[in-house]
């Protein structure tokens, strides 16, 4: 029988100190020996029937490598069984001691869940301010914007519908991220829109043609449509800084000593969308930094308080949707998977890990949809 020592450390560290007796061992030890040697052709031997000591000696280290491979990992969750130990990323491991015919020790170094506390939830007041109201000149500047630059392009402009915000996704708050490339910009430009001209008689300006070029039939649907587009991203961004609103909150009543390994997955994901959106204006991050005048560890810095916040905010969400028993059910699971069209991105989920990404992401929109229930109006 294996025993072991757990010591808890600061951060949700725990080492965790492991003997395995020889005994226990042997059997995997010979397990191993056989199917490796299978492989093995030794000199006066058939390919697999080499005497197992001759198989050790060809192998030499390669063979310890592979028993402390399999071993390791299957003998450290028997130590963690019965314990309030549960890792959140790859352990590191320790040898101390490994010999044929002698016990293995050795110290897994691993992240343990940490133990999160959320205050009173249900008392959470927030305001949500009307929906801003599209007006004339905000239809204006679209189109204007939109007549420029198929100009510009000589009449080939393809129009994209407005694209979701994703503010929540920003890693800085900064205004130094670039945008998405490629939208409508909703601001318009800071040019007053223009009225078509008269020139020789002919009209210059956007007109019925210009609108055929933008998918729709005629001037007048153009300007609808973009009205419309403009009052569903109003309303989107609307609900967005709503649920902003409301995680903040939850990250101010959530009380967790956040481990190191969260905070930098964190950072490495506000990186990754960085990444992203500076690859869609056709730059490379290298390109962006120099031009932003900083490093990459002065940018992760910077971010480094926002992740933080993050952190908390996502674990504070987790902590809620346990209190509140929510569950995602293989049918919710599935019933999402089946939406996605793309039969390439749909078979990703075929294996274990994506579907258990999907089914938090699902968990964690369906507490924050039960919170927008539960908050109080601000004032």
């Amino acid at each position: 029988m294996i025993t072991k020592t757990i010591n808890k450390q600061a951060r949700s560290l725990v080492d965790v100190a492991i003997t395995v007796p020889w005994a226990d061992l042997e059997p995997k030890w010979n397990e191993i020996l056989a199917r490796l040697g299978a492989d093995i052709e030794v000199p006066g031997f058939r390919k697999g029937t080499a005497p197992a000591n001759l198989v050790e000696t060809q192998l030499g280290s390669k063979f310890q490598d592979e028993v402390l491979k399999a071993t390791m990992p299957e003998f450290l969750i028997e130590a963690l069984k019965g314990s309030d130990i549960i890792p959140i990323d790859y352990p590191k491991y320790q040898l101390t001691s490994f010999a044929k015919g002698q016990n293995l020790q050795y110290k897994a170094t691993v992240t343990n869940r940490p133990t999160v506390s959320v205050g009173n939830y249900k008392v959470i007041k927030v305001g949500k301010v009307p929906v801003k109201d599209v007006v004339e000149d905000d239809v204006n500047k679209v189109i204007e914007d939109l007549y420029s630059r198929w100009k510009a392009k000589g009449g080939q402009l393809t129009v994209n519908s407005p694209q979701q915000s994703d503010k929540a996704q920003t890693p800085s708050s900064s205004g130094s991220t670039p945008t998405e490339s490629g939208s409508i910009s909703f601001q318009g430009t800071q040019q007053p829109a223009q009225v078509p001209q008269q020139t020789n008689g002919q009209t210059e300006g956007p007109d019925d043609n210009f609108a055929k070029a933008m998918g729709v039939s005629t001037l007048v649907d153009l300007r609808a449509k973009i009205r419309k587009d403009l009052e569903d991203h109003n309303k989107l961004n609307n609900e967005l800084d709503f649920e902003e609103a409301i995680l903040q909150e939850v990250e101010k009543i959530t009380t967790v000593e956040l481990p190191d390994i969260l905070i930098e997955d964190e950072l490495n994901r506000m990186l990754v969308s960085l990444q992203r959106r500076v690859a869609d204006m056709g730059l490379l991050l290298d390109d962006y930094l120099r031009g932003q005048g900083k490093t990459l560890d002065q940018l992760k810095n910077e971010w480094k308080v926002q992740a933080e916040k993050n952190v908390r905010m996502e674990l504070g969400l987790s902590e809620i949707a346990r209190a509140e028993n929510v569950n995602i059910t293989d049918s919710d699971l599935q019933s999402e998977i089946d939406k996605i069209t793309d039969e390439k991105v749909k078979r990703q989920f075929e294996i274990q890990e994506p579907r258990l990404h999907l089914r938090h992401a699902l968990r964690q929109t369906k507490t924050l949809n039960l919170l927008k229930t539960l908050v109080a109006p601000n004032g």
